[in-house]
């Protein structure tokens, strides 16, 4: 057995019995899609080491070894798929200095060429100086074509792409743009290279009529208007100021309201679901805890599979995993593949300074 062998399997030693059951029938439904288990999904790239969605965030992930480049699309007014997270862009780019009277409008406002004059990297180095570095400076919002530029740019490291479709009611026809350019780009070919993911059940469902042959991840969230909570109550409506500490509370109204998002995912074509955790330290990226082992185990008896966001963490890792979650979104990829016996050979830094960063 190799070195990396005896590492899991020590790592599974340590798993509950319930676990165990849970990873062996996960690792059999990604079997059959031909998606890695467990998946290391690259949220909005490497994003935790550099601006989320630029050109390093995506090298980095890609050079280290993580399974699937993630990102959000959207599009531009002149109808081009870029990657961008936000409703707006003013939290990851000048936005407001270069056109103020514009800076609140959604990204489809504007042409690609206005998309591509912002600088999409300075702010993350005011927001993390302590990784901040010069050449992240006037980086650009990449288009798709772009990112499966980067995912295509290595022969020996050729990682998945992992999609999805960002407020898709501001864009119509997005699920078939998406389909014209990755079959256009031959990414549509092999069992498992792309995952396509919404929180919009619509969504998903045109995502399957286009692309019926593509795994799809419903994601899954909290709140009135999705799982119903059984405290009956949004955030805003709670009157309360941590956002962490409540949404750590939150419990789905009852099993039956679970369960009947299990069938939304199932009857939209999906083939698994993309549900939060509660992280142990809290913060910005703490929600519901929809990954208890009943959650899970529901979700593996109706044939999903379980893809937890946002996960940092080794002792968030291991709790994720103890609960039979079958891949992790994580802004550390890195991180999560030394956890799972994947080291990288040269670390973040080693990487970023190699590709010019």
């Amino acid at each position: 057995m190799t070195l990396q062998g005896i590492r899991t399997f020590a790592c599974l030693l340590m798993l509950p019995l319930a676990g165990l059951a849970a990873a062996d029938q996960g690792r059999e439904l990604a079997a059959r899609q031909g998606i890695p288990h467990p998946a290391v999904i690259a949220h909005r790239g490497a994003s935790f080491d550099a601006p989320e969605s630029t050109a390093p965030a995506y090298l980095l992930a890609r050079e280290l070894g993580a399974d699937y480049l993630e990102l959000d699309l959207q599009r531009s007014k002149d109808g081009v798929l870029v990657a961008v997270h936000d409703d707006n862009l003013q939290r990851t780019s000048d936005v407001a200095e270069r056109f103020p009277e514009r800076k609140d409008s959604p990204v489809s406002a504007f042409t690609l060429a206005e998309l591509k004059s912002l600088d999409a990297g300075s702010w993350f180095n005011q927001a993390s100086p302590e990784r901040a570095r010069q050449r992240f400076k006037g980086l650009q919002i990449l288009t798709l074509d772009e990112v499966i530029d980067i995912a295509e740019g290595q022969p020996d490291k050729r990682p998945g792409l992992y999609i999805e479709t960002k407020v898709p009611s501001l864009f119509p026809g997005i699920e078939a743009d998406l389909k014209a350019r990755l079959q256009a780009r031959g990414w549509l070919d092999t069992p498992g290279r792309v995952v396509l993911q919404s929180f919009d059940r619509n969504s998903l469902a045109l995502l399957h009529k286009e692309m019926p042959q593509v795994p799809k991840v419903l994601l899954l969230w909290i709140g009135k208007g999705s799982i119903e909570p059984a405290s009956g109550q949004s955030f805003a409506e709670s009157g309360e100021t941590d956002k962490a500490a409540f949404y750590a509370r939150q419990q789905p109204r009852d099993k039956a309201e679970f369960e009947r998002w299990l069938d939304y995912a199932k009857d939209a074509g999906a083939i698994g679901t993309g549900p939060s955790a509660a992280l142990t330290a809290g913060g910005a990226q703490s929600y519901a805890d929809l990954v208890q082992p009943w959650m899970n185990q529901l979700s593996h008896d109706k044939g999903l599979l379980v893809h937890v966001y946002t996960v940092d963490e080794d002792v968030d890792f291991a709790k994720v995993m103890a609960a039979g979650v079958d891949g992790i979104f994580t802004n550390r990829s890195g991180q999560l593949l030394r956890y799972f016996a994947r080291p990288p050979v040269q670390n973040e830094v080693q990487i970023l300074e190699a590709q010019g960063y």
